[in-house]
Order: C-alpha cells, then sequence, then structure tokens
C-alpha cells in the first residue's frame, strides 16, 4: 500500500468523534459510531474537524497516513454519517429563498455574505494588523486550495455552464502561470503577514466556523446529486469577492500588511467584477437552462453559503469587539 508523507500532519482532535478518526488514519482503532455521530453538534468543533479529516484525504492527505484510506469503505461510511446532520442542519437553517434569481439578485444588495457590513467593514475601518492576521489564518483553510473543491463539479455539467466554469477556474489557477495561482498568491500574502504559508499550518487555529465553510465546498463538490447546491456556492462567492475584496484591500493598505497581501485582494477586485458576469450569465443560466428542476438547489447553495459566512463574522467580530483572539491558539 502507497503512503503518503507530503501532506500537513494532523491536527489535534477536539472531542470523543474527531478522536476516533484520527485515531483511525494512524491505524490504530476504528471510525466512531453512529450514535457517537449522532450526539455531536452539526456546528461543533468535533464533527467538523471530524469531517474534515475525512475529505482532506481527497486533497493533500497528511503525512504518514495511508493514501489508499481515501476509498476505505468503513471511513466512507463514517463520512456519510458525518454528512447527514451537517447537510440536513443546513437545508433546516438556510431557507431564505425559494429560487435562484431572487438568491443572486439579492447578493447584489450589500451587506451580503459575512464581509458585508460585517467582518471586511471592520478591518477597513478600524481593524488592527493582529486582526488582519487572524482573519489570513482563519481564511487560510480555503485560500491555500482556492479553486479546487469547484473543480470537481466540472464533469457534472455540460455546454455553456460547463465552458463558463472553466473559463473562471482557469483564471483561478493562474491562467496558465504559476506565479499568478490564486492559492501561491495568497502563500505570499500569509508570507507579508509574518504567518506561515504551509498548507494546513493553522488548522488547529481555525474554529469550528472557518472549517465548516471549506466542508460545504467538498460536500457539494463529492456529491454529483448536489452539483446546483455547489453553481449556487461558486456563484455566492464570485458575486460577492469583489466588492468584498475591495474593502479588504483597504484594510491591507491601512494597517501595512504589505505588497503582496495589498496585491491579492487588488486582483480578486478586478478578476472577480469580470468572473461575476460570467457566472450569472453563463454557468447558472446555463446550468438552469439544461436542468431548470435545480433552481431550488442553487438558491440553497447561495444561503447555505451566507448562512455559514455570517457564522464565521459573528465569531470574529465577537472576539474582536471584546478585545481578544478569534483564534483557537495564537499564531
Amino acid at each position: 500500500m502507497e503512503t503518503q508523507v507530503a501532506g500537513p500532519v494532523l491536527p489535534e482532535s477536539r472531542g470523543a468523534v474527531s478522536d476516533a478518526v484520527t485515531r483511525f488514519l494512524r491505524g490504530a482503532g476504528a471510525p466512531p459510531r453512529n450514535r457517537e455521530i449522532a450526539g455531536a453538534d452539526p456546528f461543533g468543533d468535533d464533527l467538523q474537524l471530524a469531517l474534515y479529516l475525512c475529505y482532506e484525504l481527497h486533497y493533500r492527505g497528511f503525512a504518514d497516513v495511508d493514501a489508499d484510506l481515501e476509498w476505505d469503505p468503513e471511513l466512507l461510511r463514517c463520512r456519510a454519517a458525518l454528512e447527514w446532520p451537517f447537510l440536513e442542519s443546513l437545508r433546516d437553517r438556510a431557507t431564505r429563498h425559494v429560487g435562484a434569481q431572487e438568491a443572486l439578485d439579492d447578493l447584489l444588495v450589500e451587506p451580503a455574505g459575512g464581509d458585508g457590513g460585517g467582518v471586511g467593514d471592520f478591518l477597513q475601518d478600524e481593524g488592527e494588523l493582529w486582526q488582519v492576521r487572524e482573519y489570513a489564518a482563519q481564511r487560510s483553510l480555503y485560500h491555500l486550495k482556492e479553486a479546487d473543491p469547484h473543480a470537481w463539479v466540472l464533469p457534472r455539467l455540460w455546454g455553456r455552464a460547463k465552458a463558463g466554469m472553466a473559463a473562471v477556474e482557469f483564471d483561478e489557477f493562474g491562467g496558465g502561470r504559476a506565479e499568478r495561482v490564486h492559492a501561491r498568491l495568497f502563500a505570499e500574502l500569509m508570507t507579508d503577514l509574518g504567518l506561515d504559508p504551509t498548507y494546513g499550518r493553522y488548522v488547529d487555529a481555525a474554529g469550528a466556523e472557518a472549517l465548516a465553510l471549506v466542508n460545504l465546498m467538498s460536500l457539494f463538490g463529492l456529491h454529483r446529486a448536489l452539483r446546483g447546491a455547489l453553481v449556487g456556492h461558486f456563484a455566492t462567492v464570485e458575486i460577492t469577492s469583489s466588492p468584498g475584496s475591495r474593502r479588504l484591500s483597504r484594510a491591507m493598505r491601512r494597517t501595512g500588511a504589505g505588497p503582496a497581501a495589498e496585491h491579492f485582494y487588488d486582483e480578486h477586485v478586478e478578476a472577480d467584477a469580470v468572473h461575476e458576469q460570467v457566472v450569472r450569465r453563463e454557468v447558472v443560466a446555463g446550468l438552469l437552462e439544461e436542468e431548470p428542476q435545480l433552481d431550488a438547489d442553487v438558491a440553497f447553495g447561495v444561503d447555505a453559503t451566507n448562512h455559514l459566512e455570517d457564522a464565521l463574522a459573528g465569531r470574529l467580530l465577537g472576539a474582536w469587539r471584546a478585545g481578544r483572539s478569534s483564534l483557537r491558539t495564537p499564531v
């Protein structure tokens, strides 16, 4: 069996469920039982970390964890048991819109998602450099694999939707130039901020809310039945990115974060303004032209994303306004 040695180290467990998954990955136990999973908070640290560990095997894996465990039947059954309460809780709570058109139109009215009128405004107007660093550490769980979860939807689309999605993804991956890959640009932002840009470095520091946002992308991306929700998520990210990045670009300049930090958000202001149009007119419209029955799924993807963005914003702003760190461990 092949053993992977290049991935990040396994993070510390956060409860009985994530501890059982961690021990299984180390070859020292069985996955958690269904009754243990049923007793965990669907949005809490323990379940979200356990789910993150399962999903991460589909990305870069972990150091000294057998790569063949990616498709281990026991672990896949465990992952399904972890996914169900997370997905069902989102379906119960993220119910603002019925159809895609209304959901997408509302994204254009600020505040939108977790940043509009929230974290971005705070960092732009009054945030300090230590808060900018914390924000980058929390977001690094996604940005160091930016656009990777969305690539899974490409084989599940066709026609205009596939072509539009591929065009946006091509830009996210640097347009054929390694130095312009957005994940690399974020690593350079982290270096400017004095953070460690190693993939997976801040998983232990990040809260359940940051884990849940990354898990949402993996959940939608790995299930063909959720392709409409993935498109809704992707549309939310792209439509809200340009105005949100403009605020964060100002925050980087005001706090003296550094040129690479400024460049990352400047790049997203420009690129995502174009991406917004492609996503609305080609990806979403093309998908719903071919599969109109996915209209409600697209709306769900928008609402689920905003629900989790709001939860992360609540954690960050609640901590910062109280003068304390938002992180579980210091950077």
